[in-house]
């Protein structure tokens, strides 16, 4: 017999219940339209099909007998709860209904069609949905029938037959697909179980029964999907059961089945969610098979114990567990008592043995195998909800039992993993743990880096072991190092480690690679290490300075053999080392004495310095690694590598707790420093020698736009040799505005005004060789285009030679200035057209002169001087006199100003949008006394005018001024402008102040392109400023020719003198 599974469900109980129903007279192999019908009925299932179990079965096949129906129960004495038999008899055994195909020989010409037709799906379907209705009549009729049986049962002998009929009833429910009921009646039969008296002889089927009823409750709860209502019963089942532990010295049977409920519920759990049950992150199947494996590691502990026999007890003969039949004929009974339901043991002789033959069959259960299974579903589970250390704690389980079961392979590598959590977390009584576990696996197998590494961490300050455990580890690894085999590990197989020993005694006779490397950023070993610059920069002609310190937590004192730092630049490397020879058995150094041994607690300070190259000027040295090494290459060697300046795991967050701590610290003598307050620099800037030159800039801000800005450097050595290869650079300093970039011009000559051509800045300008105490003056002529700030950058290098530790190397020297210099415009121009009586004009009349207007306005903190200015005319416009500057050398301070006038004409146009004037140019420079100041000419673009044609034009000519009585001539020129001979009607309305002789109104015609003259005498009568009489000017053919035009052409008053008065005639102009 195979071994005892009784806390296996059985596959009857796992499967979901379909009515069953066979199909007889079909020959699915050799006819293919029998096939075809048999394919109809079960290939492709969909879910919305009826849930029948088809089966093809001979027309002369025999089903099981029907038993003759019991009519009285009143001496029957049930041997068992439920038959090992029964339920896989009417899921696969007895039908529910049974379906008879005929193959009928008709020659009816349409029995083929009709055949065809039949063999389609949905003809099967219809018969499906008949052959279910059948059986779900039949599974009602039997669920009657055993409902009958309820009225002949007594309570006292009858107990079991309650639990079984119950069962029953629930069982062909789900037959029915009446899941409901079926729920229903197995709580109901779950509670009769429990009411059944228990004793020691049939706590195994009591228990059987309930977990099978459980696991149908649950999976049935999880099916209507109330995932609480299953977990409620689910602790309810556990509460009720995890006491009934039956026979003591079979007590690992009760671990078993125990480890099986868990184990069958976190499989309901999963599966529900598979099909789409939602669980979270404290409530999810992990727990359950988490569970599962705590009562499987239980039965492993129990096994080891009641299983532990002398080798010379043998199996029983013949076999207890053996039965006629080769099953058992009720769930739960013991093989060699079968249907005995008595309290008390007939033939103890024989329970004895069948219990020895239960215990020998459970020695040889491989208990790990199981354990690790359900480890690994648990770690599956909280992997998916995200609980990582969870899963950290049983991968750690899961890694001792990989180790119980000498797989120490798949153990190092599952405690690897774990480990590195556990430090960056601070767990060290479990970290220790789990690397003395690690430790023994690494032992058995001999392997050297991972026992070194191991036994490193182990001695270390994250290490809880005792002193003296550290210090049998440490003297093994001093074995090691010395080519010799360890000693063996506590608390291993004796057999495992003998044979550990064998390959330990052959890695000790191999030569192979003796030299192991360990990366300590991802350990925490015995030693720690902190690499610190003194500063974070050097300049070039300075020795760079750098402290390694060293701090072992180890029992006892320790020696190393040499200590190497490298760099990112590897030319320093050979600087930076420390070497001591000995003998390979003084590695436990007990004298504390040498420069490479390190005592406990005590920290180590080794202290390096070297010449940094000149062309590092401006790079950064970093410490890349810190190498040092145990060991020699005689026996065995292992390089301690720090990456970068030192600091292991553990480092970071021991930093972070000592920055938040408030503890006083004790204080040390001078030589010592406290281990927490050192901060790893791994990093140096080398920079350039420290320059000995001073440099001024001299100038008159701001600039002016446009113009030759002069600004002079001045470089003076105060070096003590001579300055080499000295160089200027100099300009707008990169990174600024792009525009800014293209608006400024830089040069050294002044005297030539730049262009766009020019650069923005000027670099390594030569300057030659400066001598001690030389100065030497550079002037600089910027040009700004642009108004707004800039910043300018002055940048002078040179070498020269400096001795360094006795060694002359040539270095660089550099010194920069910057300075902010601001543009403003020197001047603001304003143009503006008048007319001959200084009116302003928003447009112009052709042929009719007009006056342009400019202002000039000092907007400069400096003096200006006007050179002179030019009026540059476009096409479209005629000067009236000789165009002459009239603002030549004029100098004007901050907010003077400085107008001239220009009196214009412009021809008729046909464009009468505008017309361009053109451009007025000012030369200008700042007012200074050096007299090779460059002129800068400032275009200004004059605005456009709107011209006009007008019909006709009027002047008038007449005096300056009048006296009173005394004849004022004046005469009016009326000009035709037009192609059109004009008819004007001309009339003067008098004024107060004056009587007129002349035409007062007269009609006239104006041929083209001719004037007429009309003269007037006016007779002043009184003093002062008078109103002219009115001139009144009606145009025929131009209607809108009004006389408030004609008053823009001709004066409105004119100044009158009083008689007799002799004043400067000069004086008064005319209105």
């Amino acid at each position: 017999m195979t071994p005892p599974t009784h806390w296996d469900f059985p596959v009857e109980l796992c499967c979901r219940p379909m009515a069953f129903v066979t199909l007889t007279g079909l020959d699915v192999v050799y006819n293919a339209v029998h096939r075809a019908v048999w394919d109809a009925f079960c290939a492709n299932r969909r879910a919305d099909r009826v849930p029948i179990s088809f089966k093809v079965l001979p027309g002369d096949h025999e089903y099981p007998k029907c038993r003759t129906k019991r009519t009285s129960y009143e001496w029957y004495i049930p041997k068992g709860i439920l038959k090992t038999g029964w339920m896989n008899k009417h899921l696969n055994l007895v039908p529910a209904l049974v379906v008879v195909f005929y193959e009928l020989d008709w020659d009816e010409p349409q029995w083929k069609e009709k055949q065809l037709e039949c063999a389609t799906r949905v003809e099967i379907v219809r018969l499906e949905n008949a052959f279910y209705e059948h059986a779900q009549t039949y599974y009602y009729t039997e669920i009657r029938r055993v409902k009958s049986h309820k009225e002949f049962l007594n309570k006292t002998t009858h107990q079991l037959l309650f639990v079984r009929h119950q069962f029953k009833i629930a069982f062909f429910s789900e037959l029915k697909q009446d899941t409901q009921n079926a729920l229903k009646n197995y709580r109901t039969a779950y509670n009769l179980v429990h009411e059944l008296r228990a004793h020691e002889t049939n706590m195994l089927e009591i228990k059987t029964m309930a977990g099978f009823i459980n696991y149908k409750i649950c999976r049935l709860c999880f099916q209507h999907n109330t995932p609480l209502d299953a977990i409620a019963q689910f602790r309810k089942h556990i509460d009720l059961c995890k006491k009934k532990i039956g026979s003591a010295e079979l007590a690992f049977e009760h671990a078993a089945w125990m480890s099986k409920q868990f184990q069958a519920f976190g499989d309901l759990f999963d599966e529900a969610i598979k099909l789409g049950l939602t669980a979270i992150q404290t409530q999810n199947p992990g727990f359950y098979y988490q569970q599962a494996a705590y009562y499987a590691q239980e039965r492993k502990q129990l096994a080891s114990m009641l299983c532990n026999h002398d080798s010379s007890v043998t199996y029983p003969s013949p076999d207890p567990l053996e039965t006629q039949t080769g099953v058992l004929d009720f769930y739960g009974q013991r093989a060699w008592r079968q249907g005995i339901l008595s309290f008390d043991l007939s033939d103890p002789e024989k329970e004895k043995m069948g219990i020895l033959s239960l215990q020998l069959k459970e020695k040889n259960v491989l208990h790990s195998e199981l354990i690790i299974t359900l480890l690994s579903n648990a770690v599956a589970q909280f992997k998916k909800y995200k609980c990582p250390r969870m899963k950290s704690h049983l991968m750690v389980q899961m890694g001792e039992e990989y180790y119980y079961a000498k797989d120490y392979v798949k153990a190092l590598k599952l405690l690897d993993y774990v480990m590195c959590e556990y430090r960056s977390e601070g767990w060290w009584t479990l970290l220790t743990s789990i690397l003395t576990t690690a430790l023994k696996c690494s032992y058995l197998m001999a392997q050297l880096k991972d026992y070194i590494t191991y036994s490193l961490e182990l001695l270390g300050r994250a290490s809880t072991l005792k002193e003296d455990q550290k210090s049998r580890i440490e003297k093994n690894l001093i074995k090691v190092l010395m080519n010799e085999s360890p000693d063996p590990e506590p608390d291993c197989d004796t057999a495992a480690v003998k044979a550990s020993q064998k390959l330990w005694a052959d890695r000790v006779s191999l030569a192979g690679s003796n030299i192991f490397t360990i990366e300590v950023q991802d350990f925490i070993p015995f030693v720690q290490c902190k690499a610190k610059f003194l500063a974070p920069s050097f300049h070039v002609d300075v020795p760079v300075q750098f402290d390694v310190y060293l701090r072992a937590d180890c029992p006892h004192p320790i020696r190393f053999s040499k200590l190497c730092i490298s760099f990112n630049n590897q030319d320093y490397n050979q600087y930076c080392v420390v070497e001591e020879a000995y003998q390979k058995s003084d590695i436990l150094e007990q004298s504390s004495q040498g420069t490479m041994c390190l005592v406990p607690g005590k920290t180590r300070k080794f202290s390096f310095k070297f010449v940094a190259k000149t062309e590092d000027v401006g790079k950064k040295i970093e410490i890349t690694s810190v190498d040092l090494i145990l060991g020699s290459e005689s026996g065995r060697c292992v390089i301690l590598n720090w990456r970068g300046g030192g600091g292991d795991a553990a480092s970071s967050q021991e930093a972070l707790q000592a920055a938040r701590s408030f503890k006083r610290r004790p204080k040390l003598p001078d030589n010592e420093v406290h281990w927490d307050t050192l901060t790893i620099q791994a990093s140096t800037m080398i920079i350039s020698r420290v320059p000995n030159i001073s440099v001024q800039l001299r100038h008159e801000p701001p600039a002016l736009t446009n113009e030759m800005y002069c600004l002079i450097v001045t470089v003076q050595s105060h070096e003590e040799t001579v300055a080499k290869d000295v160089k200027l650079t100099a300009g707008l300093k990169p990174g600024q505005d792009a525009n800014l970039t293209q608006k400024t011009q830089v040069t050294l000559h002044g005297t030539d005004t730049c262009d766009d051509s020019f650069p923005a800045l000027l670099p390594d300008i030569p300057v030659g060789d400066l001598q001690p105490g030389e100065k030497l003056e550079k002037p600089i002529y910027i040009r700004c285009g642009t108004v707004g700030a800039r910043m300018f950058l002055f940048y002078i290098s040179y070498l020269i030679n400096t001795v360094v530790e006795g060694k002359e190397i040539l270095c660089r020297c550099h010194r920069d200035e910057t300075v902010t210099i601001d543009t403003v415009f020197p001047f603001d121009v304003a143009v503006k057209f008048v007319s001959t009586k200084l009116e302003h004009l928003d447009r112009v009349f052709a042929d009719i002169p007009f006056l342009l207007m400019t202002d000039i306005l000092s907007a400069s903190p400096w003096p200006l001087t006007i050179v002179t200015s030019q009026l540059q005319l476009s096409a479209s416009m005629t000067p009236v006199d000789q165009l002459e500057s009239y603002v030549e050398n004029v100098v004007l301070q901050t907010g003077e100003s400085a107008s001239e006038c220009f009196c214009l004409r412009c021809p008729p146009v046909t464009n009468a949008s505008g017309v361009a004037t053109g451009c007025y140019v000012i030369s200008w420079k700042r007012s200074s006394p050096v007299e090779n100041v460059p002129v800068v000419n400032t275009v200004i673009t004059l605005p456009h005018v709107i011209v006009e044609s007008i019909p006709l034009h009027v002047n008038a000519d007449l005096p300056s001024f009048g006296r009173v009585r005394e004849s004022l001539p004046v005469r009016y020129h009326l000009q035709n402008k037009t192609n059109l001979v004009q008819d004007v009607e001309v009339s003067v309305e008098p004024s107060d102040a004056f009587m007129f002789s002349g035409l007062k109104q007269i009609r006239l015609r104006i041929l083209p392109g001719t004037q007429q003259e009309m003269l007037y005498n006016f007779y002043p009568l009184m003093a002062g400023y008078q109103q002219l009489p009115s001139l009144h000017v009606n145009l025929m053919r131009f209607p809108n020719f009004t006389n408030q035009l004609l008053r823009r052409f001709i004066p409105t008053h004119i100044f009158v003198k009083p008689q007799g008065r002799q004043a400067d005639d000069n004086s008064i102009a005319a209105a």
